[in-house]
């Protein structure tokens, strides 16, 4: 990789910017494969949002997190993870404006998606409560990285049997969105044709992460900024941008179920960029690394999640300028939180 931090200011810059466009083009072209692929296998929307698109819309904040932290940027690495799980929690609140019918987690509420977000407040917890145990680490890795491994499959597993045998859901009403399948519109539509064009932007998409990583650690060495606050502000928010582009275009497409379970269960992934980057970081449990600041952001994620999840049982039709309470909880937390991180750290 090119030593950025040697480079003028600029052009630091005009890397992170230039990477940020081609995840944010991405992100276009993703949403509308992910849904003729969710009508094509038959796997449906909240299940293919949860797992395919979630993972793949990750692959450049993965890949940021993985390579700060295995060039010994620790804070910058889990910064980038959890700063990214509230933003994308917050792009909802986006696409809950888009979406003037109803409420949006009224109409897209569905039990697998429900599973996602439970998932993800596991997760989240589980790295908090790592950084309290002691440092152990078993070649370097702390023996709680699997188990995030085996928690995220189990849960995405959870997920699959909800959507194909419920025990019970949400009940339908006018305003329900329903996951209908739509009509194959050309020949090449088959699950196999769509699942190659996802994975070839997710390595589009992996390698604009790598070039955004490069970018964060320079801004990082060349105007002194903590990389808490670079993690969570900037290069989260620039790996993110799948994450909005899809949330806003699945919306348009009525893909509702896909909106939110695209959201959590990327989320879900995200908490997994720890895990990775524990294998990556050398120098013992990246977890212990934990700054204040990060815990704030794990904390202040899990309070987001909660309230979703209390906005999709709630299933409030019309709420303040016709989005829900959960969306005004939500926008309200992310804004405080990023004033918090500026002011207070």
């Amino acid at each position: 990789m090119i030593d950025l931090a040697g480079q003028p200011s600029w052009a630091i810059v005009a890397v992170f910017a230039a990477a940020g466009l081609v995840v944010l083009l991405a992100g276009v072209r993703l949403t509308r494969l992910a849904d003729r692929f969710a009508d094509a296998s038959g796997i449906g929307e909240a299940l293919t949002g949860a797992v395919f698109l979630g993972l793949v819309t990750s692959l450049s904040g993965s890949v940021t997190s993985v390579w700060t932290a295995a060039t010994g940027h620790p804070e910058l690495s889990l910064s980038n993870a959890l700063g990214g799980i509230t933003a994308q929690t917050a792009f909802l609140v986006v696409a809950d404006i888009f979406y003037r019918k109803a409420n949006l987690e009224h109409a897209a509420a569905s039990l697998p998606t429900i599973f996602s977000g439970m998932v993800l407040i596991v997760l989240l917890t589980m790295l908090i409560a790592t950084g309290l145990l002691p440092p152990v680490t078993v070649l370097g890795i702390h023996p709680v990285t699997p188990m995030l491994l085996l928690v995220y499959a189990a849960g995405m597993r959870m997920a699959a049997q909800a959507e194909e045998a419920p025990m019970w859901g949400p009940a339908k009403t006018d305003r329900t969105r329903l996951d209908n399948p739509d009509e194959p519109s050309d020949a090449d539509a088959s699950p196999a044709r769509l699942a190659a064009g996802i994975v070839l932007l997710g390595v589009l998409v992996a390698a604009a992460g790598l070039a955004i990583a490069e970018s964060g650690i320079a801004l990082v060495e060349r105007t002194g900024l903590r990389e808490g606050l670079v993690g969570a502000l900037m290069t989260s928010v620039a790996t993110s941008t799948p994450e909005l582009v899809t949330t806003v275009a699945a919306v348009r497409r009525g893909a509702l179920t896909l909106t939110v379970s695209g959201i959590l269960g990327g989320n879900a992934f995200d908490v997994l960029f720890a895990a990775f980057s524990d294998v990556a970081y050398r120098d013992g449990s990246i977890y212990h690394a934990m700054a204040p600041d990060q815990v704030f952001v794990c904390l202040l994620a899990i309070l987001m999640t909660a309230i979703l999840l209390l906005g999709m049982l709630r299933r409030e039709r019309h709420g303040p300028a016709n989005i829900g309470f959960e969306s005004v909880g939500m926008l309200g937390l992310y804004a405080g939180g990023v004033a918090a991180l500026i002011w207070l750290f």
